[in-house]
């Protein structure tokens, strides 16, 4: 009997302990994938031509998957011959999975307007037709503020007006099997993009380990050697220039800002607008990425302090009195910690990719 109730017991617990590790499994496995799904975002892009704009936006690190499809038309399962007859209200699209860990909205957004007119209606290249108007279509609500930032600032560098679309997706039909991937099955086939933007595509958002292994903090010691005495004393011990009477705070000429302490680039002319304060003033940086933010409550005020991530170079402070229709930031920047250097000489220094900024 008593042996019995022993194994009894015995069967009991090890009852108990693999439904415990199932269960632990089961919760280990819901929560991979609840981490997948939130490392996964999507947004639907219209640029013109389903086929170049996907092999573009495939090229981007960061972006998980593309398919090329139809959306925010009337009817169902439309196919290219009926959506080609212009009358269906269908717009040729990209669907883009990406990694918002690895690359952010707003710079995906970025890439993107550097393959269209978006000033132009119904028209990209050679392609005519309302199937290949411009278009922004989201499915997460929240990105709705980002989505209107970004057309705010692309606005900003146009007098005619915008034609790009942008609102949620109304619905998304997956064209045929003949379209998905079509560059890549058909190198050098028809699209309206350039081939250099491909490249620049590839480039444009490099991996963190790759960027360090370009742009590398220097040493106060040879820092000392390198600058001035005032962009030493601006970039390492928080000093401020004076207003009117520094380098760049009246230069307007298309070129690119760099860390003049590393050399990373962190700003372009076409952000930079005249702000009155005497500095040089920006609207954004060429990626938030690369710069830093931290609370300054020296002089008896509270600001916030613009430093550059990689060089730990103190640059200014950013207020929210910017231009409403660039996104309503100044970065005000001193001109110490910067080193300008003008379009025609980007290539030449090793800044070619970024050139595409300043046609935007």
């Amino acid at each position: 009997m008593k042996k019995a109730s022993v194994l009894i017991l015995l069967l009991g617990t090890l009852s108990l302990l693999i439904a415990s590790t199932q269960a632990m499994q089961t919760k280990e496995n819901v929560s991979e994938k609840v981490k997948e799904v939130n490392m996964k975002k999507e947004i639907y892009l219209a640029g013109g031509c389903f086929w170049g704009t996907e092999h573009f936006l495939k090229q981007i690190r960061g972006v998980i998957k593309t398919e090329v499809g139809y959306a925010n038309g009337k009817g169902q399962h439309p196919d290219y011959r009926t959506v080609s007859t212009d009358k269906t209200g269908f717009v040729e699209t990209v669907r883009v999975e990406y990694a918002p860990d690895q690359i952010s909205l707003e710079k995906l957004l970025e890439l993107f307007y550097t393959t269209i007119d978006p000033t132009s209606i119904n028209k990209q290249g050679n392609d005519v037709g309302s199937q290949y108007r411009t278009g922004i279509y989201y499915t997460d609500k929240a990105d709705e503020p980002l989505v209107k930032a970004s057309m705010a600032r692309l606005a900003s560098h146009y007098a005619r007006p915008l034609a790009v679309e942008y609102k949620m997706l109304e619905n998304y039909y997956t064209a045929e099997e003949y379209h998905q991937d079509y560059l890549d099955k058909h190198p050098g086939g028809y699209c309206h993009i350039p081939q250099e933007l491909f490249r620049m595509a590839q480039e444009a958002n490099p991996a963190p380990s790759a960027q360090k292994a370009k742009y590398t903090r220097v040493d106060d010691a040879s820092l000392k050697k390198k600058l001035s005495s005032l962009q030493y004393e601006v970039t390492r011990n928080n000093a401020t220039e004076a207003p009117f009477k520094n380098e760049y705070w009246n230069e307007f000429r298309d070129g690119i800002y760099v860390d003049i302490t590393t050399s990373e680039p962190l700003f372009v002319s076409t952000d930079k607008f005249e702000s009155g304060c005497g500095w040089p003033s920006f609207s954004k940086p060429i990626d938030h990425s690369l710069l830093m933010e931290k609370t300054d409550r020296s002089h008896g005020m509270t600001r916030t302090e613009i430093r550059s991530k990689t060089g730990d170079a103190h640059l200014g402070h950013v207020f929210n009195d910017g231009p409403a229709d660039k996104g309503g930031m100044r970065y005000c920047i001193n001109s110490a910690a910067l080193r300008f250097i003008p379009k025609e000489k980007m290539k030449e220094e090793g800044y070619g990719e970024y050139i595409l900024l300043l046609n935007k």
